[in-house]
């Protein structure tokens, strides 16, 4: 099976979670979506990534995002896992952990990387949006955790630059100033932005993020 690529509509599941039974599709429909894999229940970056994921709850709520983690481990060892993320994070884990021991979303997203690792998952992550279409891929190796803050910082660009004919700069972050598309031409940037925006090269024009 070749590799998913963004713009490719994410494949859909059933599975069991710490939440209970889910059809995938279903569980997102209308919604934006983070979906992550971590490699293994009860080790330490996991338990330092999911700890994360849930302090970031009301974040990704904001934004319309449902999250969810998943791993090759079974059910029984989520559900006793989920005991020490909260003692040692500090918070309880809000959102669904799937068990996927017979590998069927870890198969259909890639995640496992057999030279990486033959069994167990890479940390993929995927922001899916409410067309059901991959808009962003990130993988990391099993050694190094993410960083949550670029993955909000992405999911704001995505929707933004989904709503407006814009793109962000290099290290953009939300309220900064953003550049208008080069498809736009001087006329339609006119309507489009009224307030004006200062022309570096023909193809950079900057404007201020819109609203």
């Amino acid at each position: 099976m070749s590799a998913l690529l963004i713009g490719d509509e994410a494949p859909d599941f059933e599975v069991d979670t710490t939440e209970g039974p889910l059809r995938f599709h279903d569980a997102i429909e209308g919604s934006w979506a983070v979906l992550f894999s971590h490699p293994k229940d009860f080790t330490p970056v996991c338990t330092t990534e999911l700890g994360m994921t849930a302090k970031l709850k009301d974040k990704f709520e904001a934004r319309g995002v449902k999250v969810f983690g998943v791993s090759v481990d079974p059910i029984e060892d989520h559900r006793a896992w989920v005991g020490d993320i909260e003692e040692t994070q500090g918070v309880a884990l809000n959102f669904p952990l799937i068990a996927d021991p017979a590998r069927t979303v870890a198969t259909a997203y890639g995640m496992i990387h057999p030279n990486a690792n033959d069994t167990l998952t890479v940390r993929s992550l995927f922001v899916i949006g409410p067309d059901k279409k991959i808009k962003l891929k990130i993988e990391y190796p099993a050694s190094t955790g993410r960083n949550f803050d670029e993955v909000i910082r992405v999911i704001d660009s995505l929707q933004l630059t989904a709503n407006h004919k814009v793109a962000t700069p290099a290290n953009w972050v939300s309220g900064e100033d953003v550049i208008i598309v080069p498809a736009v031409s001087d006329e339609e940037a006119k309507e489009k932005f009224p307030e004006g925006w200062k022309t570096l090269k023909p193809y950079l024009r900057v404007v201020p993020q819109p609203k």
